[in-house]
């Protein structure tokens, strides 16, 4: 039987097998990645080093980088799914190390929430709610404006208000909120919609397996969050103040965008804040909340009949 090596070599004298070895040797070193790594490694980069890697960097080439030939994370062309490439040098070798994608990073990051905060689990029909089958008629074409604009105008890492969506039950507040992040996410942006009168039943008993901290930094710190509800619940001085308090003073702080729906107007619902449970009246303790929700969001009333009746 006729060994690797001696094959190889007889293919490699063939002119057809050559001429194919040559465009491919010379569509590799023209890729502006590779010659912009070889650029920055010439210093210790040698020809021989550079014919004994061609295979690395040919790999490298044909795969995608920050998910540019990708559709999806389910799409993925790459040959680890979820993965691309990064080329580094290893005892003079050209070697390839595979880290995590942008999709795969935000798709763990919101396993890893979903898995720690159990009231993201809203309606299926507000996750799978879009911005094209909003009814945007007279009555709610100025909230559709604002939905619309936040979505084609925001860019990450620029400070930028959320909105307040607030009228009466029904009229589609939450709707509208699950449509902007399912429309957020198709451009590749980070959201998480909580349900705010379960994430603070659930702030509650997380202090017996002391997860409190950690779930209350993982919304202190994701890119844009969406509180549903807020208003509902029936408000406690430990909610308001250690939970609610904390997470919106971050974000404020950070000017990371939150977005809310309530039934209630600005006024209304510092009017809720007020009162606890037991009755004690906290203006001051209320408007510092109301405060940090002015700074993170501008207010949208969202009118019409109620249409889940």
């Amino acid at each position: 039987m006729e060994k690797i090596n001696q094959t190889l070599k007889r293919l490699a004298s063939q002119g057809n097998f050559q001429k194919r070895y040559e465009e491919m040797r010379r569509a590799t070193l023209e890729n502006p990645d590779i010659i912009e790594f070889i650029g920055k490694n010439q210093d210790v980069l040698t020809k021989e080093i550079i014919d004994k890697s061609l295979g690395k960097l040919y790999e490298y080439t044909n795969q995608s980088k920050e998910c540019e030939k990708c559709e999806s994370l389910d799409g993925c062309i790459n040959m680890m799914k979820g993965f691309h490439p990064e080329l580094v040098l290893s005892r003079n070798f050209i070697d390839i190390r595979y880290e995590r994608c942008p999709r795969k990073k935000r798709y763990d990051e919101k396993r890893k929430n979903e898995s720690l905060i159990k009231s993201l689990y809203v309606p299926k029909d507000i996750l799978n709610a879009t911005i094209d089958e909003f009814i945007h008629d007279d009555e709610r074409i100025e909230a559709f404006s604002h939905a619309l604009g936040f979505i084609n105008n925001f860019k990450q890492g620029i400070p930028t208000k959320g909105l307040y969506f607030y009228g009466e039950f029904g009229v589609g507040k939450s709707y509208l909120l699950g449509a902007v992040a399912n429309k957020l996410a198709q451009k590749q942006i980070s959201s998480m919609i909580v349900y705010v009168p379960e994430l603070l039943r659930e702030m509650k008993s997380s202090i017996a397996d002391s997860s409190l901290n950690e779930k209350i930094e993982a919304l202190k710190k994701e890119p844009i969050l969406m509180l549903d509800d807020i208003g509902a619940e029936s408000m406690s001085s430990w909610t308001r103040d250690e939970v609610l308090g904390p997470i919106l003073q971050f974000r404020m702080l950070e000017s990371l965008p939150t977005f809310f729906t309530s039934n209630f107007n600005f006024n209304q619902l510092e009017h809720h804040l007020t009162y606890s449970q037991r009755g004690e009246e906290e203006k001051m303790k209320a408007r510092r909340i109301m405060e940090r929700i002015r700074s993170l969001s501008e207010p949208v009333r969202v009118d019409g009949p109620n249409r889940r009746s």
